[in-house]
């Protein structure tokens, strides 16, 4: 029975693309860098928070955002996932997996043929979904001061 009652919560999940401004993608966005800010072992600052030459989505269960991903373009063909983050009453449920599907969705539609990532070293959950879902580790790329992993997709062209 609990295993019906996850996949019909999951099945509730809409997915949209929003301006990272809202206020529904501001208080993800806050719980996001609140929960950063605890476990990061050096805390956290979000800086600019939402990169300019991007797109923002936000999951809502029955209304509520419970979880969000940003794809800002590097280049022409790199694309990069930011503020990757899940509510935690929503985790276990695919909330991340499916934003990252998503994301990587809109990505191939803008051209884009590879996609960058980077995460702390404490959000093993993170890695171990990107490992999963086809993203290997590579050599920094950035200067994120908070990352410890870096790690890169080729998307496969839509068919």
């Amino acid at each position: 029975m609990a295993e019906i009652e996850r996949l019909i919560r999951a099945a509730a999940i809409e997915l949209r693309v929003v301006s990272p401004k809202s206020a529904a993608a501001r208080r993800c966005l806050a719980a996001y860098f609140g929960e950063l800010a605890t476990r990061f072992e050096s805390g956290f600052n979000p800086g600019d928070g939402a990169p300019p030459n991007g797109l923002f989505v936000l999951a809502r269960l029955h209304g509520r955002a419970v979880g969000c991903g940003g794809l800002r373009r590097i280049d022409e063909r790199v694309g990069e996932i930011k503020r990757m983050w899940t509510a935690p009453e929503a985790r276990g449920q695919g909330v991340a997996r499916r934003i990252l599907h998503e994301l990587e969705a809109l990505a191939r539609m803008a051209g884009i043929e590879t996609l960058r990532l980077d995460t702390n070293r404490v959000l093993v959950e993170a890695q171990a979904m990107y490992r999963r879902e086809g993203y290997r580790e590579i050599a920094r790329y950035n200067d994120n001061p908070y990352a410890h992993h870096w790690f890169e997709k080729k998307l496969e062209p839509t068919a």
